[in-house]
């Protein structure tokens, strides 16, 4: 058993989660940066707005995505389910509507490059042009 956990541990420790490195990106027109602090609460419902006064549109990988656990892990401390509950919450009692999903990397890029007050996440490793890094968390 012990040698189970053991290999169970190591397969986790080599998973593409464990290897993933999330950036926050922003529209090429928004912020050169952005705060742990301001991309909760934008992620959150609690503000609209970016640091340079634009109104934000925030995008979502899909849920299951490694890349979106990792995100929510370090910046909102909430799992699938915990993201799934409050936004029930949120649109049932009109406070808001949850951030648009996207399928991948090469989606997430082309609706944050193509939307002004954009931002979203990827892994490190599909950052290009089209995008700016404007966290690191």
């Amino acid at each position: 058993m012990k040698k189970l956990s053991l290999m169970f541990a190591a397969s986790l420790l080599a998973s593409p989660l464990a290897l993933a490195d999330v950036v926050v990106i922003g529209h090429s027109g928004g912020p050169d940066s952005i705060t742990d602090n301001q991309v909760r609460d934008l992620y959150l419902n609690r503000s609209n707005q970016l640091p340079d006064g634009q109104k934000a549109t925030p995008f979502e990988m899909a849920g299951g995505d490694p890349v979106r656990a990792q995100f929510h892990d370090k910046i909102t401390g909430r799992n699938d389910a915990q993201l799934k509950a409050f936004w029930s919450k949120q649109v049932f009692t009109g406070r808001g509507q949850p951030p648009a999903e996207v399928g991948s990397a090469a989606a997430m890029k082309a609706q944050v490059s193509s939307t002004p007050g954009s931002i979203g996440y990827i892994d490190e490793a599909d950052v290009d042009s089209s995008v700016k890094v404007i966290l690191t968390p």
